[in-house]
């Protein structure tokens, strides 16, 4: 009887492989995690630090340095992280080298109320209380309580999306009466803005004003300035 070499030597390969594979996937699953990695994808400013989300993982027994990589749960971890008050959003992974790695989103405020006890207002339009590690250069709001955040944060997120705006503004007063004034950096006169609707055609008809009275040398001039009436720009003279 003839030998087919040919199909031992496959047999013996496919045999070799399967056994490397299993040996390559047991010493991984069996590999102690040795570090943890943070990265913060809007690290500009940092409301919360390494040290702050090492401890919330200590706090809630996840001991990443001491855990089997098969044995940690990566979704109670991504929870865990994002139920810290300033984390907007958190993805967990782990490396071949046995390290777990985290993608941490902050909050990012975009005003600071000023209530009885200040906090922000952050991006998505939801409460932000203060850091004590790093305080945001955000205009400062006035007249606001939780109750009306849903109301100015469009008002807000426009501000902050704007160039010009976020160079300019200061600070938004809220009137009893609902409407809004706004305060600019190094101009005395107060800006009427009114309810928070037709933001985009006010701003422009502001930025026009500003533009032409900046040329005429014109800006110190005014008193008040009123956005509310249409495409007019009502100015009141000191």
């Amino acid at each position: 009887m003839k030998i087919n070499w040919n199909y031992i030597k496959t047999f013996l390969l496919i045999g070799v492989v399967f056994f490397l594979f299993a040996f390559a996937e047991k010493r991984n699953s069996a590999r102690v995690l040795s570090e943890v990695n943070l990265n913060f994808t809007n690290s500009e400013n940092l409301y919360l630090t390494e040290e702050a989300v090492n401890k919330l993982l200590i706090v809630n027994e996840v001991k990443v340095k001491s855990i089997g990589k098969e044995t940690l749960d990566l979704s109670r971890v991504e929870t865990l992280l994002e139920s810290h008050e300033m984390v907007e959003s958190a993805e967990v992974f782990l490396t071949i080298d046995g390290k777990m790695g985290a993608e941490i989103t902050q909050r990012k405020p975009l005003g600071r109320v000023m209530a009885s006890a200040p906090f922000y207002i952050d991006r998505q339009g939801y409460k932000m209380p203060l850091s004590k590690y790093h305080s945001a250069r955000v205009p400062l709001v006035t007249g606001v309580n939780e109750k009306n955040l849903v109301e100015i944060h469009p008002l807000m997120n426009y501000i902050n999306n704007d160039e010009f705006l976020t160079r300019h503004v200061t600070q938004l007063n809220r009137l009893p009466n609902g409407k809004f004034e706004i305060y600019l950096r190094q101009l005395d006169f107060v800006v009427v803005f009114g309810e928070v609707k037709d933001i985009e055609k006010k701003f422009k008809n502001f930025k026009a004003f500003y533009q032409k009275a900046l040329k005429d040398k014109k800006l110190d001039a005014y008193q008040k300035v009123d956005l509310q009436f249409g495409d007019q720009v009502v100015c009141t003279k000191k």
